[in-house]
């Protein structure tokens, strides 16, 4: 294995968090999760993103932080893999969405100062799914404040997120996600063990499941 940390995303309902977690137990790897439920401004955000998109993102940016900060602080001797389902500019890319834009050059100048002292993933994994699939995925889930999502703001986060990609030439597995099913179909979780086999240069490399 070529990457010592390696991070997956993708929009909201892509699968990051099942792959991640199948990952995780194939190269018995050290798991970051994503604490969402802890946020007390997640289902208000749902309700009235005008009043708590600020504090929403705040929010998560802290506890990013502070996840990925122990990440450095504490080496696990045993585990010499890490896996995340998150990227920690995550927080710019959700924040250049819901924030307007006075609150998002103030929110920017925060995670500035705050990236800086962020471990950076040696290769990140993109699920990219389209909206129809997102929403389904979605709505199987069921998580009660997740259920009325527009469609327009998946669309917005898919643009930012490959808009991101793309203008940083990050080392990514860029993964048509149409017809993921990395829980029931082997062949679809075998795809992304041998694309992790390889060592790549800067910029997307493009896989599809089959």
């Amino acid at each position: 294995m070529n990457y010592h940390f390696i991070t997956i995303e993708g929009n909201i309902g892509a699968g990051k968090t099942t792959l991640a977690h199948l990952l995780a137990k194939k190269f018995e790897a050290r798991l970051i999760l994503e604490e969402f439920a802890d946020n007390p401004f997640l289902s208000k955000f749902y309700e009235n993103p005008q009043q708590y998109a600020f504090p929403l993102e705040l929010f998560f940016m802290a506890e990013r932080y502070k996840q990925l900060k122990e990440l450095v602080q504490s080496r696990d001797l045993f585990q010499t893999i890490t896996i995340s389902d998150y990227l920690f500019t995550k927080c710019l890319l959700f924040a250049k969405v819901n924030l307007p834009e006075e609150e998002f050059r103030l929110y920017q100048k925060l995670f500035e100062i705050i990236h800086q002292q962020i471990v950076q993933p040696d290769i990140l994994i993109y699920l990219h799914a389209p909206v129809q699939r997102l929403q389904s995925n979605i709505r199987r889930r069921n998580r009660s404040y997740e259920q009325h999502i527009p469609d327009e703001y998946l669309f917005s986060i898919q643009e930012t997120y490959t808009q991101y990609i793309k203008q940083h030439n990050m080392k990514t597995i860029f993964v048509d996600a149409s017809n993921a099913d990395f829980l029931g179909n082997e062949k679809h979780l075998q795809v992304i063990i041998d694309a992790l086999g390889k060592d790549y240069g800067p910029g997307q490399h493009f896989f599809t499941l089959p």
